[in-house]
């Protein structure tokens, strides 16, 4: 039979209907939905968290992490009223207030590193510190740059005649926990004065947001001194400061020297410690870890797997590049444990 152009045409309009009516509709979607994980709290963190989440969704890109740097304290409190997935806080939290909590909180150290006390003078010389030294700044007692306890710690520098201008965190923060649970071991006036916390009434000073903000607050102000993360100086081409350790020696922080103040501390079994002025010659001695937090028992099953699965990572293969960030590896006696006690998570 001998088919005609004539009957050929309408069948190519129909075809040709038929492609701009599929056009019209939405592409068909060939991969699941990425699970969504949100995290909130410390600054001390966030270097690690930007990188960390970049490099896990190459490891599975089903899930993907959002954290953001507001603070331990806003971390917790997050985390508290379950607007977040985990929270992150360098200061760990007390019995009290996780006997409030709706459920019980495990704590998993994810980094241990330094609190660098960096510094804006003329010159960026190479400064030394001491315990008595820092204390004095914070207490507002020590005020000008060419202090004599300053000067004879440093007789090389020169040390201008300026006002210190004291720089702080102005939110709740575990960088100032750990810093002031530094202080509080070494300076009796400081405990007693002012104590330990994520947030205190400081003697004196300007409050910066974040580590970001102190560190720029620094960098801004000539005559300013601060308590950073270590990242935080180095990313800002800050000069940090030579620390007097608890063994005599001053020692620069440094993922080795965190490494070695670490290695002395006594880990409980639910990770809640100090690793402040640790012995050694070596110990840089305002060191500290930090903690995600998060709920032993996930309400989203789906998504608390994710969450387990990104934190087994975190405190195994995610240890590999917490050097290029600053951080100390966490040894592999401490990332055994924690990968243990992920394991009891339920759902």
């Amino acid at each position: 039979m001998k088919i005609t152009t004539q009957k050929i045409a309408p069948l190519t309009a129909c075809a040709a209907l038929l492609l701009v009516a599929c056009s019209k509709q939405s592409p068909v979607v060939t991969t699941a939905q990425a699970q969504l994980i949100n995290g909130a709290g410390s600054s001390f963190d966030n270097p690690a968290f930007m990188m960390w989440k970049e490099a896990y969704s190459k490891n599975d890109s089903k899930v993907q992490i959002n954290y953001q740097s507001v603070g331990s304290g806003a971390g917790i409190k997050q985390l508290l009223s379950q607007t977040v997935d985990f929270g992150a806080s360098d200061a760990p939290m007390a019995d009290d207030a996780m006997a409030k909590a709706p459920g019980k909180i495990l704590h998993i150290p994810v980094v241990a590193g330094a609190v660098a006390i960096t510094y804006n003078v003329p010159g960026n010389p190479k400064l030394k510190f001491d315990d008595a030294i820092l204390a004095g700044i914070y207490l507002g007692e020590i005020t000008k740059w060419n202090d004599p306890k300053i000067a004879a710690l440093n007789p090389d520098a020169k040390l201008p005649d300026t006002s210190i201008i004291v720089v702080h965190r102005s939110d709740g923060s575990g960088t100032t926990f750990i810093f002031t649970d530094y202080l509080s071991v070494v300076s009796p006036d400081w405990k007693s004065k002012v104590g330990k916390a994520t947030s205190v009434n400081w003697p004196a000073g300007v409050g910066g947001k974040g580590s970001e903000g102190v560190s720029g607050q620094v960098k801004q102000l000539p005559g300013a001194i601060g308590y950073v993360e270590l990242a935080y100086a180095v990313q800002n081409k800050l000069p940090v400061a030579e620390l007097k350790n608890a063994a005599g020696k001053f020692v620069a922080p440094s993922p080795d020297s965190v490494s070695k103040a670490m290695a002395t501390a006594t880990i409980p079994d639910d990770f809640r410690f100090s690793m402040v002025n640790a012995p050694g010659d070596d110990s840089y001695p305002i060191s500290g870890a930090s903690w995600v937090l998060l709920y032993g028992k996930q309400a989203d099953a789906t998504k608390g797997k994710a969450l387990v699965a990104f934190l087994k990572w975190c405190v195994s293969e995610g240890q590999k590049t917490s050097p290029q960030l600053d951080y100390a590896p966490l040894p592999d006696s401490v990332q055994q444990r924690e990968l243990k006690l992920l394991d009891t998570v339920t759902y």
